[in-house]
């Protein structure tokens, strides 16, 4: 192939799901050469993964989405279990956090996965990235100097790294040998399917419960007028379920009090069975795994679309830092140490939720501790540093999630950490005199919201959102900030 046929750039995305979008968004605004690749001709059209926690609406909210996903959903609506035609009993499926100042979304928010993605990619779009569609990955190489790819298309990239980002069944994991194990976590298949539908109210969940490990859920979609997703079980050993348009329909007509006619249209259909698994490792030299290609979850507890969204908020400052300020490559290390340990935990509670509910007909109750991932940090990662000593107990520590705080008028903490920039946050205290570009300062007196959240020392917020450092001397914010620049 001719020299000039060959497309460079800083990072390939092999991808264009929410995670493979979240990091071309990220890398977009850090200014980093990136291109988005994907082998299907258009979004994926369904809304398989829906829920967003709290933690990934932070997430969004400094990527510059937040407001299109909050007008786009709403909070997952009360159970209503459904016999005979006849509604015999209501839950809360998801615990109702309240907002608090230092956690401003409260709840799990239901929006169509279609729709994440949609606005994901205007946003790319906005910050001048694109996606290159029908470009599936079908070769790839990789030097000390960086990656070669050829795509489905006919175009050669090459780039600096490679970021896999396309699925379960990723091609990039399986072209540079990274197995994945796991387990089937409910040998039962589900069919999933986006209906559209006039003879439900959309304030419940819609639940109908059948013999032999059978049942069907109907959630009305965030953001819609008529759209719900249709979820039906079968009992283990049961054949494929029929995913065409009639096929949905007779099972609609089945297992709930509803007609095949009440299905006004079927957008998007699909099989599976329910399992997880992890990658043993998230890099091989210049590639690294991300999202579904480096985990895969069970359905249950929303956790698999939001755990991809967060590797990529991970991943995304840390080449901006390598490609953008000369830090060194072994920065990229920390990715999988952090990321790999988040994962496994998160599949373990999304298996548990499963067999715990969906695979044994129980309600879905799920605790917002559990679900919400506002809870999980880095304490023991290799960024992390806490120099303080004789804290309490329940002291904020460097490696925990940054909470946000007010501050003035109506603007609040997240307001000055939103962008691609380290913060160092003077609670009580002086920050240094000279921060590297990468980096900002913000005061916090004595007695002010912040100080109440954070107590007081010097406190580094990395870009992600997390406190790498906390320290008491202007010295260790210093050396703390040269590892991140060359």
């Amino acid at each position: 192939m001719a020299l000039n046929s060959v497309k460079e750039t800083g990072v390939l995305i092999v991808g264009a799901g929410p995670t493979g979008l979240a990091l071309g968004i990220d890398l977009a605004r850090r200014g980093v050469p990136a291109l988005v690749v994907e082998r299907s001709d258009r979004l994926f059209p369904g809304s398989r993964g829906k829920g967003l926690q709290p933690r990934s609406l932070e997430v969004l909210d400094d990527l510059g989405v937040v407001g299109s996903l909050l007008a786009s959903g709403g909070p997952y609506p009360q159970g209503r279990v459904w016999q005979d035609g006849r509604p015999v009993h209501e839950w809360e499926m998801f615990e109702r956090v309240p907002a608090t100042p230092a956690a401003p979304y409260g709840a799990t928010w239901m929006v169509p996965q279609w729709r994440t993605q949609e606005i994901l990619y205007a946003r790319l779009r906005e910050l001048g990235g694109s996606v290159r569609f029908g470009a599936g990955l079908t070769a790839l190489t990789q030097d000390a100097d960086g990656v070669t790819a050829e795509l489905a298309d006919g175009t050669t990239v090459r780039s600096a790294y490679l970021v896999a980002a396309d699925g379960g069944r990723s091609a990039v994991r399986r072209a540079v040998g990274i197995a994945m194990h796991g387990e089937t976590v409910d040998p039962a298949p589900m069919l999933v399917a986006d209906v559209r539908l006039t003879a439900l109210d959309r304030e419940h969940t819609h639940v109908w419960r059948g013999p032999d490990d059978t049942g069907a859920v109907a959630f009305p979609m965030g953001g819609t007028e008529r759209d719900f997703q249709f979820v039906a079980t079968y009992p283990a050993g049961a054949e494929r379920p029929d995913t065409s348009p009639d096929g949905v329909r007779k099972t609609v007509e089945r297992r709930t009090h509803l007609s095949a006619d009440d299905v006004l249209e079927v957008m998007w259909s699909s099989d599976f069975r329910p399992r997880a698994a992890l990658a043993e490792r998230f890099r091989e030299g210049r590639v690294l795994l991300a999202g579904d290609a480096a985990h895969i979850h069970s359905p249950a507890g929303g956790q698999g679309l939001n755990t991809g969204i967060q590797d990529a908020y991970n991943l995304g400052w840390k080449l901006g830092q390598v490609l953008r300020h000369g830090a060194a490559a072994g920065l990229l290390d920390s990715y999988e140490q952090e990321r790999l340990p988040v994962a496994a935990d998160v599949l373990g509670m999304s298996t548990h939720l499963h067999r715990s509910t969906i695979s044994r007909g129980r309600p879905m109750n799920q605790r917002g501790a559990e679900v919400h991932q506002l809870g999980l940090g880095y304490r023991d990662g290799p960024l992390t540093a806490e120099t303080r000593e004789g804290l309490a107990e329940d002291t904020l520590r460097a490696g925990d999630r940054a909470p946000d705080a007010p501050l003035t008028g109506e603007r609040r903490l997240f307001d000055v950490l939103r962008g691609p920039h380290f913060m160092v946050l003077a609670v009580g205290a002086e920050p240094p005199a000279a921060l590297p570009g990468f980096a900002l300062a913000h005061r916090a007196g004595p007695g002010s919201a912040v100080h109440r959240t954070y107590g007081e020392g010097l406190f580094v917020i990395r870009p992600d959102g997390y406190v790498g450092l906390a320290s008491r001397a202007p010295e260790r914010v210093t050396a703390w900030l040269a590892r991140f620049a060359g």
